[in-house]
């Protein structure tokens, strides 16, 4: 019988903790520069599928197309290898197997989070400089503008739910791409997870570390602000889009919810295959 070109759901689990092993186990800059990696890859898919959308008036069509753009960003990830936050979530199976500690955990996730800032953030500032912003006489300047302001006046309850959903999403898909044993099926495994993700409108922790900043940037260039205010920015959305009001209303809440959704998806796997399983033998 030939081999399957794919994993089971319990092969998974276990390649997702022996996975998880070896992600905390590489020294600080190596963990670091594949998190820049990852952020700058994130950011790239945010890049493109914002300039594929910006000029389209209808809520819904506008996320479709953002929504077939994006996925590059995690292709790019999981195929030419790179360390994501919402996905690195997963390794709390390896801390519930005793192979790896909380305290693992805990390094490898703020050295990844902080190189995915380092790598998002240098993306918003290329293209906030780039002259790319101009397009569209000033729309796709509305559309930065508009897309900070929304995801910096959410309540702390919503940024958080909305985090939530979305490592439910991210997660679920990186559980179908190591499913995958071929690059066609990782592809495949992960277009349509990130596309739901995306269309869902829900929050990812590194990918806002592009959509904000990208407008912030934007702030800090007067030729720009004016741009916007013509195409119909008020100075009020402008003014509000503040590194506080990123960090406070939409970075803290969208950071822990991404955590628990990760946590829930590789917590109820880790029942699943290592704790339910053994009772019932």
């Amino acid at each position: 019988m030939a081999d399957k070109n794919y994993l089971t759901s319990k092969e998974i689990s276990a390649y997702t903790i022996e996975a998880g092993v070896a992600k905390v186990k590489r020294p600080f800059l190596e963990i670091f520069v594949m998190g820049i990696l990852a952020g700058m890859y994130i950011a790239m898919g945010g890049l493109a599928s914002s300039t594929a959308a910006h000029g389209i008036a209808d809520p819904g069509l506008a996320k479709f197309v953002a929504g077939i753009v994006f996925p590059v960003g995690l292709m790019f990830v999981v195929i030419n290898g790179a360390d994501l936050f919402t996905g690195n979530c997963l390794v709390i199976m390896s801390v519930y197997e005793k192979k790896t500690t909380v305290m693992d955990l805990i390094t490898n996730l703020s050295i990844v989070l902080l190189g995915n800032f380092v790598g998002a953030a240098f993306i918003a500032l290329i293209e906030a400089f780039s002259g790319l912003l101009t397009m569209g006489d000033g729309q796709f300047l509305y559309y930065i503008f508009k897309t900070a302001y929304a995801k910096t006046t959410m309540s702390f309850m919503q940024a958080f739910l909305l985090g939530i959903m979305c490592n439910l999403f991210v997660c679920s898909g990186i559980v179908m791409i190591y499913a995958a044993k071929d690059i066609a099926g990782k592809v495949l495994a992960g277009f349509f997870s990130i596309f739901a993700f995306v269309v869902s409108a829900s929050e990812h922790i590194v990918a806002n570390m592009y959509y904000i900043p990208v407008a912030l940037f934007a702030k800090a260039q007067p030729d720009l602000v004016d741009l916007a205010l013509s195409a119909g920015v008020t100075a009020e959305k402008i003014e509000h889009v503040t590194w506080l009001n990123f960090i406070w209303y939409n970075g803290v809440p969208v950071l822990l919810g991404n955590i628990l959704g990760g946590f829930i998806i590789g917590t109820l796997y880790y029942l699943t295959h290592y704790v339910f399983a053994k009772k019932v033998q």
